[in-house]
């Protein structure tokens, strides 16, 4: 199929098109990893974005439902240099993309596209499946709303609550888009999960008595989060509060804090934090949003800094027993790492 990629800027990439007939926008965001395009392309957090990959081949071990971060595909398109015809398994990336209504184009310059995104910052975006028309391409992605102006955490947060029971500690846990890595890794401590859509009211969370409230990520500009935002300012100092990603950026919001959108995002599994301990972690990372360290209050501390650009990738306040960091230690395919760092020391917090 005839395929072509417009950005806002009035530059377009003609490619080959795979899944089926359409149109999307959104942001043209990059990942670096070399593994793991399921988990990512399933990834909640990329709803409102098109995903470009920058390693050149993708699709080479098939679609396997184990990989999956949720349900379905959130990302609304997929951008490769190469996709893989003749993969491991089956079905093939092309095939899954064609059964289930999904958009992407290969055949594109994926490096000049990552580098145009590092020069120019992350761009406005249209992805035509089914058609070459540049042009009009261009012009629809310079007619599209803003991510910061799209309520995305709605669309992919639970519609209702529910319970992953365990035998340990009671979590409340606030779903902004959450991954299923996520829950996994607390499941493994032996969790007991409640998990509540994003704007359920603090008294009803309240009636489970949790010890503990775990923020997920999302999708999207934190400031939109208003409701997890209110219910984090209702429960801080009353029980624990921990947060992963977006969970980093809302918590700080409710703390007083603030929070900037980045020039291109940190997305893929190679991003080093330095501990404040001054060891160094390589972690997976996804997200274009950040917290700004100089705006939080009084008594918070930074625990984890990005080694490449200097931004806060945690923090911690002891006096109200709160805990988050802005990478993800649940990612596989990715660094392993900090998984067993990260969720033992939320585990522990827990009276």
């Amino acid at each position: 199929m005839k395929a072509v990629l417009g950005l806002e800027n009035g530059k377009y990439y003609v490619g080959e098109g795979f899944g089926v007939e359409g149109s999307s926008t959104g942001e043209l965001v990059f990942t670096t990893q070399m593994g793991g395009y399921m988990e990512a392309l399933s990834d909640p957090s990329y709803k409102g974005q098109i995903l470009m990959f920058t390693y050149p081949l993708i699709g080479n071990y098939g679609v396997h439902p184990n990989n999956f971060q949720s349900s379905n595909v959130h990302a609304l398109g997929c951008v490769v240099r190469e996709l893989c015809k003749a993969p491991a398994a089956m079905p093939s990336l092309g095939d899954y993309f064609a059964d289930n209504g999904l958009l992407g184009i290969s055949g594109v310059d994926t490096r000049k596209l990552t580098i145009e995104t590092r020069v120019n910052g992350t761009l406005g975006a249209a992805l035509i499946v089914g058609d070459d028309n540049g042009e009009y391409a261009v012009e629809c992605a310079q007619n599209q709303r803003p991510i910061t102006d799209i309520e995305l955490i709605p669309q992919v947060s639970c519609k209702k609550a529910y319970r992953l029971e365990g035998k340990g500690k009671r979590i409340a846990v606030l779903d902004l888009g959450v991954k299923n890595n996520m829950l996994a890794s607390l499941k493994r401590r032996g969790a007991d999960l409640y998990v509540f859509p994003h704007n359920t009211r603090p008294d009803v969370i309240e009636a489970i008595n949790p010890q503990a409230l775990f923020i997920t990520n999302g999708p999207g500009d934190p400031m939109r989060a208003t409701d997890a935002i209110k219910t984090i300012q209702y429960f801080i100092g009353k029980i624990p509060i921990f947060g992963i990603c977006m969970g980093n950026q809302v918590t700080a919001l409710a703390l007083g804090g603030k929070t900037y959108k980045m020039k291109f995002g940190h997305r893929g599994s190679n991003q080093p934090v330095r501990y404040r301990d001054g060891r160094i972690f390589i972690t997976t990372q996804n997200h274009g949003f950040a917290v700004d360290g100089d705006s939080l209050p009084e008594g918070c501390e930074r625990l984890f800094t990005n080694v490449n650009d200097g931004s806060v990738e945690g923090f911690c306040s002891e006096d109200l027993n709160i805990f988050t960091v802005q990478f993800h230690p649940e990612a596989h395919a990715g660094p392993y790492d900090t998984e067993e760092l990260i969720f033992d020391m939320m585990y522990r917090r827990i009276p």
